[in-house]
């Protein structure tokens, strides 16, 4: 790590944000794939003390939550004890929230698809905020309670459930059924019916998985440990935020909401490891 000058780094990060694999960029850099993990683990550790840091007192609106998937080592069902005994593996569900107007991910956690993660994550979330917004979430059960607790009546809530068309290509399909109706629920508060979606944060998986070679599915690219697969998310989310210019604001996340006044290169990325 120590040998590498800040135009290595910045070569080495911009080849893993824009969607490379570990080995794909050893190949373009010349850098060993230790070095890269290496400076993976130590330069997540930065990005997310920098969002942690930074993200806070956000004037959002309106907040929209998902669910990630993605695995660690392999996937649930192929983990043997073997496996298992080397730490953690299986299933690694990343809940990220998205403000619906700047576009920024003003919070994600990795961990298990259940109400205590999702308590645990919706903590972070309302600390992150300085007023009342309007949150959406899909209509999985995990997420009623945990919000009540967190935000009491504090907040307007609501939850979009998808149904969905019978899948005639049963196991064999590589895409989900075809979605044929949504219903909107309002929970808590008096949300704003034109207000209630998920679409934002659902675009912003997808681009995490065009910009994560961990996340792309159907391949062997996926995390073999969960420290990196925490430290590429933590690079990704502040490349997004800060670096990445968004197509329809024009402006980066972080300019849109009012963190930055300036539109940060991927060496500036770097600079954060001082």
């Amino acid at each position: 790590m120590n040998k590498l000058d800040s135009a290595k780094r910045t070569q080495i990060v911009t080849a893993l944000v824009e969607g490379n694999s570990v080995r794909a960029t050893a190949r373009m850099t010349g850098c060993s794939k230790n070095t890269i993990q290496k400076l993976t683990l130590e330069l997540g550790a930065a990005c997310s003390e920098y969002l942690n840091r930074t993200l806070v007192n956000l004037k959002s609106e309106r907040v929209q939550i998902d669910e990630l998937w993605s695995f660690v080592a392999a996937k649930k069902k192929n983990v043997t004890p073997a496996i298992a005994a080397r730490g953690f593996a299986g299933d690694a569900w990343t809940f990220v929230a998205i403000d619906a107007d700047s576009k920024l991910v003003l919070s994600w956690m990795v961990g298990d698809r259940n109400a205590k993660t999702a308590k645990t994550f919706l903590d972070d979330v309302a600390g992150r905020l300085s007023n009342r917004i309007q949150l959406t979430t899909d209509g999985h059960k995990m997420y009623f309670l945990p919000v009540v607790q967190t935000f009491g009546e504090e907040v307007d809530y609501a939850q979009i459930v998808k149904m969905y068309g019978p899948d005639p290509e049963g196991e064999k399909r590589y895409s989900p059924a075809v979605c044929i109706a949504c219903e909107k629920h309002a929970l808590v508060g008096s949300p704003d019916p034109k207000h209630i979606s998920t679409s934002y944060v659902e675009r912003q998986n997808l681009t995490i998985r065009m910009g994560n070679r961990r996340f792309t599915r159907l391949t062997n690219a996926f995390s073999k440990k969960i420290e990196h697969h925490i430290a590429s998310l933590a690079i990704q989310y502040v490349y997004y935020n800060f670096v990445r210019i968004h197509q329809t604001l024009r402006v980066t996340p972080a300019m849109a909401a009012g963190v930055t006044d300036k539109l940060w290169s991927v060496e500036d990325l770097v600079s954060l490891l001082g």
